[in-house]
């Protein structure tokens, strides 16, 4: 698969806030992001709105912003469907719609939808076969639609770089961008979550970050990731200990957040999606996002 050639700017916004508000209110923030600058917006599947008729929201409430799953389950629909509904908001909203597919977490595919779950890397594979052989027989898109995967280890980012236009990383410092890079070679997107705090006190700084730390520390993929990088059993515990905290979430003022965006970029992110985690974890973020856009959008 070639590169995409869509446009999803050097800056995004990631945000599972959305899910909390009514649609009314989604279409009303959505449209102020884009007014702002950024260039995509990415939201998350678990237990929320389900992620196509999400894109669909989004996407009927703007004009220019790229809107991308960050990202669909594999195991909430089966690959025709798939196939059928990125077709779907291609045709609809040319270049505008990034499907974004993962393998979840064994917790979320067994326990809650009551599916087994395969092996990641076979599973995936067999899952974007099923999407290139579906049938599709109403109105094509007039640009073919791009799809990354939700890929941490060596052998995903290996199989985004050959099946998908490129990776969506998340949780991760700029160590793992540099490593992703690498391994997708250079003409694929890395799209990379990056999470903030925008709090200067130390103390309350962390413990908003370990609201956050603390759900993804209870995965194994987001664990066997981190072990990776380095990081061993006194930084997991406890949810996470300040160098972990400190590593995925950057926090303090705008600036201290800008440093780290610009790590992920000279590491070789090719777009960063900035989470911010409120103090009130349902709370839109909109004056934080207004505060990010005046500081990232004049200068990268």
């Amino acid at each position: 698969m070639n590169s995409s050639s869509m446009e999803l700017g050097q800056i995004g916004i990631w945000t599972a806030q959305f899910d909390y508000q009514p649609a009314a209110k989604v279409r009303e923030a959505v449209a102020e992001i884009e007014q702002l600058g950024f260039g995509t917006i990415w939201f998350p599947e678990s237990v929320g709105r389900e992620s196509l008729t999400n894109a669909a929201l989004l996407l009927s409430a703007t004009s220019r912003i790229v809107v991308a799953t960050g990202i669909a389950n594999i195991y909430a629909r089966d690959p025709v469907t798939t196939a059928a509904g990125q077709n779907t908001l291609a045709e609809a909203y040319p270049g505008r719609f990034l499907l974004g597919l993962g393998v979840s977490h064994i917790p979320l595919v067994e326990q809650l939808r009551g599916h087994a779950y395969g092996k990641p890397i076979a599973s995936m594979r067999a899952y974007l076969d099923g999407m290139d052989r579906a049938p599709y027989r109403a109105a094509a898109p007039s640009i073919k639609p791009s799809r990354v995967l939700a890929a941490l280890g060596p052998q995903m980012l290996r199989l985004a770089a050959e099946r998908a236009d490129g990776a969506h990383s998340y949780f991760v410092p700029p160590e793992h961008t540099a490593r992703a890079r690498e391994i997708l070679g250079s003409d694929r997107i890395l799209a990379v979550e990056q999470a903030v705090v925008l709090e200067t006190d130390a103390i309350r700084a962390r413990e908003i970050a370990r609201t956050h730390t603390s759900r993804y520390l209870a995965l194994p993929n987001y664990v066997n990731n981190l072990r990776r990088l380095g990081f061993d059993d006194m930084d997991i515990s406890n949810s996470g200990s300040d160098r972990l905290v400190d590593a995925i979430v950057a926090w303090g003022d705008v600036a201290a957040v800008t440093d780290r965006i610009r790590a992920h970029h000279s590491a070789g992110a090719s777009h960063v999606c900035v989470q911010v985690l409120p103090a009130d974890p349902q709370a839109l973020p909109d004056r934080e996002w207004r505060e990010l856009a005046a500081a990232l959008l004049t200068k990268t």
